[in-house]
């Protein structure tokens, strides 16, 4: 088996902010509400010109630097998004072309909100299986394009953003393990329903609003509470360690309550985790890499710490991944 670990991070979040006072402009809600119910403060919003592809460039760049390599030595792309630039091509092979990563492969994932832990999971296994020596995996996300900014119970949770990490063979034992599922039978609880093969766009389904993502909200909750503290204690299981083994749990930040009442069950302190939510929001499948490469920059993870990414989602989706950090 060969040793994979996390060589390099980066991130990415637009400039344009928008906090809980704007939205109160807009929409029959307050900060008070939000920030109760969510965590959230603030979250930042693409400008005009950018695409997913572009937030996922910024961070790449960022995370390929900090490996201390160039993008002629990335092999494989695997990029987690749910607003890719268009239905085709794949925005993983936008990003290559961006980048100039000549000798790399590309496509995309789509597991929505669990998407980083996802692309993870399968770059760890065609690095073990196929022998890519560097993989990039990214997480990016344009939300701010497929949501209904009249909907408060909705909106007020996403923004846009773009985290990065680089896999690469190395000496040391980084990856640990992982675990991902699906239950299809929930596909309806987030969705975005109009522009796919089921229903292809028109001037009826724009009329209707049904190009905007969707949830339910208490579905979500439920779902959440529930596969967050089991994805942990399954790819600890698969692993042969322990909850006190975690130095650090990095979460999807979907819901600052969502986390708090997940690491309860665990008997995981709050102290053990680190969120970007009050200030970036949900910004789905980049919310994981996101959070991981801020925290590393903060020098908030240290050599030999085990951090557990634990991500869930639209599909429905969910699972975690275990690393041991080796920078």
């Amino acid at each position: 088996m060969k040793n994979i670990g996390i060589t390099g991070t980066g991130y990415y979040v637009p400039n344009m902010v928008w906090t809980n006072h704007d939205l109160e402009k807009k929409l029959d809600t307050t900060d008070e509400w939000i920030y109760s119910k969510t965590g959230i403060k603030e979250r930042r919003i693409a400008d005009p010109c950018e695409a997913t592809s572009d937030l996922a460039l910024y961070a790449a760049l960022d995370a390929i630097k900090d490996a201390g390599i160039t993008p002629a030595e990335i092999d494989l792309i695997i990029l987690a998004t749910s607003s890719p630039d268009m239905l085709q091509p794949s925005t993983a092979a936008i990003l290559q072309g961006k980048l100039g990563a000549s000798r790399a492969a590309a496509f995309d994932i789509s597991a929505v909100c669990a998407g980083f832990v996802f692309a993870v999971t399968v770059a760890a296994a065609m690095m073990r299986g196929l022998g890519y020596k560097n993989v990039l995996v990214v997480g990016a996300e344009t939300y701010s394009r497929i949501m209904d900014w009249n909907d408060r119970n909705t909106c007020v949770f996403f923004g846009d953003g773009a985290g990065a990490a680089v896999l690469s063979q190395t000496d040391e034992a980084g990856y640990l393990d992982s675990f991902i599922m699906n239950n299809g039978r929930g596909w309806d609880v987030i969705k975005l329903p109009a522009g796919g093969s089921r229903i292809p766009a028109t001037h009826d389904t724009i009329d209707k609003g049904l190009h905007a993502f969707t949830m339910q909200g208490k579905r979500v909750w439920d779902f959440a509470t529930r596969v967050f503290p089991e994805s942990i204690e399954t790819v600890l299981s698969k692993a042969g360690l322990k909850t006190e083994d975690i130095s650090l749990v990095i979460s999807h930040q979907a819901n600052i309550n969502i986390i708090k009442a997940s690491l309860k069950k665990l008997g995981i302190p709050f102290e053990k985790t680190y969120t970007t939510i009050e200030k970036y929001g949900n910004t789905s499948g980049a919310s994981i890499p996101i959070t991981l490469a801020e925290a590393a920059g903060k020098n908030l993870i240290k050599k030999g710490d085990v951090v557990a990414m634990v991500g869930f989602g639209g599909g429905l989706s969910w699972g975690a991944a275990l690393f041991k950090w080796i920078k």
